[in-house]
């Protein structure tokens, strides 16, 4: 089970590990060893989402899900296998916290008084200053 919040587990079974090999530099490390670790969550299909959870999950990451509503997160970072899917599962915990925290509502704010005052005395010197600028030539 991995923990998004104290209401929230994930059993691991919901989850899928891909392993690939690596890209880049590396040596003969990267070319043998499958060390980059890809997970894969799907949010359509998930029963341990409640659906107003599913759909804020589907808004706020939109850009990761696929289209068939699989969520993706790589990690290549490591040179390990293990050090990437602990990576990874850090990252999607990350994710799902963030998406289902609701963002907190604006309370508007007022200019105060001395505020407008002040920057209605810097709109006057600066017209006083461009009214000075015309003059007659004579």
């Amino acid at each position: 089970m991995i923990e998004i919040t104290r209401s929230l587990q994930i059993p691991e079974s919901e989850l899928r590990m891909e392993c690939t090999r690596g890209t880049g530099p590396g040596g003969q490390n990267v070319n043998k060893v499958e060390t980059c670790v890809t997970l894969c969550f799907d949010v359509a299909q998930s029963a341990s989402l409640r659906p107003e959870q599913r759909d804020r999950i589907r808004e706020v990451l939109a850009s990761r899900i696929t289209s068939d509503g699989v969520l993706r997160i790589t990690s290549r970072k490591h040179r390990t296998q293990l050090a990437n899917r602990r990576a990874v599962q850090e990252r999607f915990v990350e994710l799902l916290r963030t998406a289902l925290t609701p963002r907190k509502k604006r309370r508007p704010t007022r200019a105060t008084k001395a505020s407008k005052e002040r920057r209605l005395k810097t709109k006057r010197q600066r017209g006083d200053i461009k009214k000075g600028r015309g003059g007659s030539w004579d």
